[in-house]
């Protein structure tokens, strides 16, 4: 009797670039290039949510709880960004005022660097990815008060989202070459 292995397939490319493109898009409109648009918000849903819950799921499969956690709750995050945009505007009695969206981004920035913690023995993108992350939640959280850290906001969140798709391409061409083409740090020492 043989035994079958089964190779997975790694999971975190897509969810890195599904959370790379997407923040990369909506910080371009927090610098004021566009406004929200259908396009911003349909990346949100599809790109941003569902690939990156999809991505969590794999990640769960894979037995990687950090990446199950990860990849699920910034898919929702950006689930319920989209809901919360798109409610408001049809429902204008219910729409979010400056307190509780920086309530909202606060606590995103919050377990965004507990995350951060947890890539600490990992390659220097990935900590960059979630430093950056956490750093752009308290700019954002700050904008609701001071509105001129918008599009300063919306630079730090290009970057953040521009180091994801990075550390997305590092895996998958490092992967396919079976060699370093893109680097992504060293690994710290347990």
């Amino acid at each position: 009797m043989s035994s079958k292995v089964s190779a997975l397939a790694n999971p975190a490319p897509l969810g890195l670039m599904g959370f790379g493109m997407t923040t990369i898009l909506l910080n371009l409109h927090n610098m004021g290039f566009f406004g929200v648009n259908n396009i911003v918000l349909a990346m949100g849903i599809f790109y941003g949510g569902f690939a990156q819950i999809m991505a969590g799921a794999m990640e769960f499969r894979k037995g990687n709880t950090f990446g199950t956690l990860a990849f699920t709750s910034y898919g929702a995050f950006w689930l319920t960004l989209v809901f919360i945009i798109i409610f408001g505007a049809e429902h204008p009695l219910f729409a979010a005022d400056s307190a509780t969206w920086a309530a909202y981004l606060f606590l995103w920035g919050l377990f965004t660097l507990g995350m951060f913690f947890g890539t600490l023995k990992t390659n220097r993108a990935l900590q960059t990815v979630f430093l950056s992350l956490a750093i752009l939640f308290f700019l954002l959280t700050a904008s609701q008060a001071i509105p001129q850290l918008g599009p300063i906001a919306g630079i730090e969140g290009v970057f953040c989202g521009f180091s994801a798709v990075y550390l997305s391409l590092a895996e998958v061409l490092n992967e396919s070459h079976n060699r370093t083409v893109l680097p992504v740090g060293p690994m710290k020492s347990a």
